[in-house]
């Protein structure tokens, strides 16, 4: 049997840094990443057999946990029939059908494989769509590693953004408008200076790229009623909050708090695969019109609409519709977040903690008074340093938490009380 740092040792050869996706690495906390062998329920084993309660789910996706019974039957089956056809399959119908019925004012989708790739593809449609190049985006949230995408704030208020990944020119983003997260006098602004010309804003309306970071209800008020006046189009990208923090993800969240409010395009991915490579993106008729073969606005995926994928994400999408679903897991969640604050006071720790159905995050702050960060400013004002330490103290204890501080956390149906009594055990005892 290999040991985990025989295995990285070995995977670094092969692949660049040895991992698939730059998180794993462990670069933030430093460390060995562990290699996972199985998984089954809330737990992974690693390739050492060491048993770990598991709090990142595949990042998300896995809110039934790992190996449920109808899940594994339903892609079993699917499998039997064949991996891929290249040809359309009843199955991408329902499953299509299944998301619309859960999404009030949601008319068409198109089903793509990652949610880069739906992130991408959305942001094309929306300038396709206006006929308008420039588009918003927020500090600290993450939609994929598109290269319109990949920028980073400007040197003053609603500057244009310029790249944070070599091998992105800069006037491939020289039409990204990069703001501040809850900062609605940047928000007017912006769109006092180039309203006419923006095509469209995405957001992570609870960013899970930043930990757990909440739009405020008034931000999000503001930003409907000027994407509204200008003509822009409002693009929500939920890709790790859809169906993850409600039936209705955080689009219900809002709409409850604001009568009548609905986005124009969003972007799912992540739970509607349960666990397998599928994403969408969708919106009103008229808008998504524009995409190829209808319209003019080209986007294609030899392996969008997998069947085997699609099994997968309406199996997952029939478990979470049962009702009380989102009840149990949410008071779950909050009873785990409730748990961490509650051992961090006994402690002395300063720590703050928030929460959405089977989301979660939370940070080591400077002070006893500070409250939940509003902005990417704020979350890397949180003490890092103490996080890094935290979370190896919870990996000695067999509770493996996203190994980064900017990463929210998840639960799942799978996890019992007894897994959150014995996570919060140990976050009495590595804060201790």
């Amino acid at each position: 049997m290999s040991t985990n740092e025989e295995l990285f040792a070995r995977a670094q050869r092969v692949i660049p840094g040895g991992v698939n996706s730059p998180v794993r690495a462990f670069r933030a906390v430093g460390g060995t990443p562990r290699f996972v062998r199985r998984a089954e329920g809330a737990y992974f084993w690693d390739a050492e057999g060491r048993r770990y309660i598991d709090y990142i789910g595949s990042w998300g996706p896995m809110i039934l946990g790992h190996g449920h019974p109808a899940v594994l039957e339903a892609v079993l089956k699917a499998a039997a029939d064949g991996f891929s056809f290249g040809a359309p399959t009843e199955r991408e119908i329902e499953l299509a059908e299944a998301i619309i019925a859960l999404v009030p004012g949601l008319e068409q989708v198109r089903l793509v494989s990652s949610g880069t790739e739906a992130g991408m593809s959305a942001l094309r449609l929306a300038r396709g769509a206006t006929g308008r190049s420039k588009i918003v985006k927020f500090e600290g949230c993450y939609h994929g590693h598109a290269d319109a995408l990949l920028v980073k704030a400007g040197s003053g208020l609603a500057t244009f953004g310029h790249p944070t990944s070599a091998g992105v020119p800069a006037e491939v983003v020289q039409h990204t408008l990069v703001l501040e997260y809850n900062n609605l006098a940047q928000l007017d602004a912006a769109f006092d200076v180039h309203g006419r010309e923006i095509a469209c804003v995405m957001i992570e309306p609870i960013a899970g790229n930043m930990n757990f970071v909440r739009a405020s209800v008034p931000f999000m008020s503001r930003l409907r009623e000027l994407c509204t006046k200008h003509g822009a189009l409002l693009v929500f990208d939920e890709v790790m909050t859809g169906f993850r923090v409600g039936l209705r993800g955080a689009y219900g969240v809002y709409a409850q708090a604001l009568p009548g409010f609905a986005p124009d395009l969003f972007v799912f991915g992540k739970v509607i695969g349960g666990g397998m490579p599928l994403a969408a993106f969708g919106g009103k008729r008229d808008v998504m019109s524009q995409l190829a073969p209808l319209g003019p606005v080209y986007q294609a995926g030899t392996l969008s609409g997998n069947p085997v994928a699609t099994a997968c994400g309406l199996a997952t999408l029939h478990e979470i519709s049962r009702p009380g679903f989102f009840e149990a897991l949410a008071a779950r969640t909050r009873g785990l977040v409730e748990g961490l604050g509650g051992a961090a006071r006994a402690a002395g720790v300063p720590l703050v903690g928030d929460s959405e159905g089977g989301m979660f995050g939370f940070f080591f702050t400077r002070s006893h008074t500070d409250g939940l960060p509003q902005n990417y400013g704020a979350v890397m004002a949180t003490d890092k340093e103490r996080f890094n330490r935290f979370f190896h103290g919870m990996l000695a204890r067999g509770v493996y938490l996203a190994p980064a501080l900017y990463e929210a956390g998840f639960v799942s149906a799978a996890h019992s009380e007894a897994d959150l009594a014995a996570t919060i055990d140990a976050a009495a005892a590595a804060l201790a």
